[in-house]
């Protein structure tokens, strides 16, 4: 690897996401003979912002939250990324994601770049009044940086549609008018696009339906576990189930069950509703969560959060097919085990760009003041994901290494050109 991008991969800690990012960056862009000019430029975010947000709770007494909002790149577009509601978020996580939103939005070639917002709180511990004060307030302190043509957040782990409802009306109170686009996952009453809640886990089923033809495997007889029972995972396991694949293993935060004949998902999640849990359901055995990455399978499906597989259980990972519908499920230095053991990889900024790719038509929609219906969307979805798959397959191909190599050269190509095309306002 060339010295100039060595230097900025020393000390890699596995377990912070935005190194794990560079570590990837670094060998895609060595890969390529990236400029070293053009380097410098992609690896750091354009804007990072820190705000101290003053909210009311409901005794009388004022909380100060800790927020952010990371704008990544704008070279093919305005940012785009979601805003998450955590006690465990913090600045490096939120630059991870709003670079791999860089990252993503470049591998299905939509005209966005990348950006990513959260909030130290605990929202499970909060009011929904609370939370509507919270939202409003940083909706308002971002006032000079969102918009449509700069900025478009969307729901990520704990907001909703009626998170972006808040944020988008109070946005439009201070424009004077309303302004749809400047949020997507909305309520379709006010702007959202069908298909928008399913479309990550739909674009999932979509890969990895491609992915079964690459190694002609049959549906029916492939076996599929999944971390994570959310809008992701739990719409991955059910478009999943109807479709004939056979899913042997599902997890929540509260705990993983498996069963070898397949589970019935449908039941599952409407346990999984009724008792915030999956823990008591009969018609599965439960297992350790640790255990349930481990399970045999075709497709195993990391749906819930960053560093999933590790160093310390990669080497027992079973699968054929690895779908990350999550973001940074596997650490960088996990890539070279599960290389290793000739695992084929769907990675994240492929595999979970059905929400980006969706909310990019919700804003295309938005915009035209023209929907669309849902099968519009759908069949839209699955144009843009095949064809990325097989852009991704094609770019492995020809240089010869594995795919999550081959999307972030794929990625980083197609941005750095667009970086050359503008030039550099100095």
């Amino acid at each position: 690897m060339p010295s100039a991008f060595v230097d900025d991969a020393k000390e890699i800690k596995e377990d912070n996401p935005f190194e794990s990012m560079m570590q990837r960056f670094d060998e895609a862009a060595a890969r390529l003979n990236l400029d070293p000019n053009i380097y410098k430029i992609l690896r750091w975010p354009n804007r990072e912002i820190t705000i101290y947000i003053p909210v009311m709770m409901d005794d009388g007494n004022y909380q100060v939250f800790t927020a952010y909002r990371v704008q990544h790149n704008f070279a093919r577009g305005p940012a785009k990324g979601g805003v998450r509601y955590s006690p465990d978020v913090n600045l490096d996580e939120v630059r991870a994601l709003a670079s791999w939103m860089t990252w993503k939005c470049a591998v299905v070639n939509i005209p966005f770049g990348g950006a990513k917002g959260g909030i130290i709180c605990d929202p499970r511990e909060m009011s929904p009044t609370e939370i509507e004060r919270l939202t409003r307030r940083y909706t308002a302190e971002l006032l000079d940086f969102i918009g449509p043509e700069r900025d478009v957040p969307a729901p990520d782990m704990n907001t909703n549609e009626q998170t972006m409802a808040w944020m988008m009306d109070t946005y439009s109170m201070h424009a004077r008018h309303t302004v749809t686009a400047v949020v997507t996952g909305k309520p379709i009453e006010i702007g959202g696009s069908r298909g928008r809640k399913e479309a990550t886990g739909r674009g999932l089923l979509f890969v990895c339906n491609e992915a079964c033809k690459k190694f002609g495997l049959r549906v029916n007889d492939t076996r599929v576990v999944v971390q994570g029972a959310g809008n992701v995972g739990g719409t991955a396991a059910l478009l999943m189930h109807q479709d004939g694949y056979k899913v042997i293993g599902l997890a929540d935060i509260t705990g993983s069950i498996y069963n070898p004949n397949g589970l019935d998902v449908p039941g599952v999640l409407a346990y999984l509703k009724e008792n915030k849990t999956v823990e008591g359901y009969t018609e599965a055995e439960p297992i350790p969560s640790d255990e349930l990455l481990e399970l045999e399978c075709e497709i195993l499906m990391p749906a819930a959060t960053e560093n999933q597989i590790t160093t310390h259980n990669a080497d027992r990972i079973r699968c054929r097919i690895l779908a990350e519908g999550a973001n940074g499920p596997t650490t960088a230095d996990a890539d070279e085990i599960v290389s290793a053991k000739s695992i084929f990889v769907i990675p994240d900024i492929l595999a979970n760009a059905g929400g980006v790719t969706v909310s990019y038509f919700e804003w295309v929609q938005d915009r035209m003041g023209f929907f669309w219906n849902e099968k519009t969307v759908n069949n839209r979805l699955h144009e843009i994901m095949v064809s990325s798959f097989n852009d991704v397959v094609g770019f492995a191909d020809k240089y010869q290494v594995n795919t999550r190599l081959a999307a972030y050269m794929l990625a980083i190509d197609r941005v750095a050109y667009d970086t050359r095309l503008r030039g550099i306002y100095a």
